[in-house]
């Protein structure tokens, strides 16, 4: 990952670089906390020219992400920015609570009003790795991974597909939702149908199914099957019609919804939850898919799922081939601090905090 993440250093720097361009605002210190814009004012009246150094933390397990970011942000808007020191750990790295991950050093006001939008950026693009990562590696059983989907479009503000989307790469998913989810990473948005297509042929699964593939034969064929709330019948159904062409079916069902499969045989309820795409549900669309002899058919489980879920899955064997993730990956849980913690190369903090010095950081060119 860390190779790859060298490879793409360059196409990020200039993607971020071209995207701050836009947005002067930053410059003028729209996106700062005006706590900062004042000091920087006071600052150059009353105290110019002292050398800081700014440290960046935070406090969890997690995967970093977001360095190239910073970097196209302090050469964009810092003041003399070519005069800063910048030290860092590189995207994809594995950090530990209170670690060191960025330092600068230079003028204090030509840098310091940045230092919440680098804590934004830090915290949003590691939070994201870091639950993609914990995702994937719920995912891996028996040295198998079984892809994730990153299916975050519809839980957060499209702006912030792109780097959502790296972040993602970054914690290790490599198939995504949309174009722009895999911009900076240099690849296109994978999927097969949503509900509204199987809508629009009134429910018909196999019918919306081989629109699907006369218009994209191409593509692995997949069939959405949960529409009807009936995944083992639908399954079956596009599973015969299309034969060794079908590669998955894609169970999306309800988690307030109980399958018909349940209804029919009322006599296997017992103590476990019977709505969603639950366990006992995917076993036995699995059995009735083998006994039919459409082992090579997929199983693809979405809707609700994170990585304690996916675990449980996993240790309860639960055949599921891939699963798709959306809203629970997008949740920011990782905060970080920025502090002066050097004043001209000496001590000179807040309580409790100093200078953290990290052999693994690197100077950045």
């Amino acid at each position: 990952m860390k190779e790859i993440t060298r490879k793409l250093n360059g196409e990020i720097k200039r993607l971020t670089n071209e995207t701050f361009k836009f947005d002067k605002r930053v410059e003028e210190g729209w996106f700062s906390a005006v706590y900062f814009l004042k000091t920087r004012e006071i600052v150059e009246k009353y105290r110019p020219n002292n050398i800081v150094t700014m440290q960046f933390f935070q406090k969890e397990h997690a995967v970093l992400c977001g360095t190239d970011e910073v970097i196209a942000l302090i050469r964009t808007f810092a003041k003399n920015a070519g005069d800063l020191e910048l030290r860092s750990l590189e995207d994809g790295d594995k950090i530990k609570p209170f670690e060191t991950v960025f330092t600068i050093k230079g003028r204090y006001e030509d840098f310091g009003y940045l230092e919440g939008v680098i804590d934004g950026i830090f915290a949003r693009r590691t939070s994201v790795a870091t639950n993609v990562y914990n995702v994937v590696k719920a995912a891996r059983q028996s040295g198998v991974q079984k892809p994730v989907i990153f299916m975050g479009d519809r839980d957060d503000h499209f702006t912030q597909q792109a780097g959502d989307g790296y972040a993602a790469f970054i914690g290790g998913s490599k198939a995504q939702a949309t174009h722009a989810m895999n911009e900076w990473w240099g690849k296109q948005g994978m999927g097969t149908m949503p509900h509204a297509l199987i809508q629009l042929f009134r429910g018909d699964v196999v019918e919306a199914t081989r629109a699907y593939k006369e218009t994209y034969p191409e593509d692995e064929l997949m069939a959405l099957v949960d529409y009807n709330n009936d995944v083992i019948t639908d399954s079956l159904k596009v599973a015969r019609e299309f034969g060794t062409e079908l590669k998955g079916v894609r169970i999306d069902t309800s988690r307030t919804m109980i399958d018909q499969f349940f209804c029919r045989n009322p006599e296997i309820m017992g103590s476990f939850d019977p709505r969603g795409a639950n366990p006992t549900l995917l076993f036995a669309l699995r059995e009735a898919l083998d006994h039919e002899g459409f082992k090579h058919v997929k199983i693809v489980a979405t809707g609700g799922f994170n990585a304690s879920r996916i675990k449980e899955y996993e240790e309860a064997g639960v055949p599921v081939d891939i699963y798709g993730v959306g809203g629970s990956l997008l949740k920011l849980h990782i905060g970080f601090t920025g502090d002066n913690v050097l004043l001209n190369g000496e001590h000179e903090a807040k309580a409790g905090r100093r200078y953290r010095d990290n052999p693994r950081l690197q100077i950045v060119e």
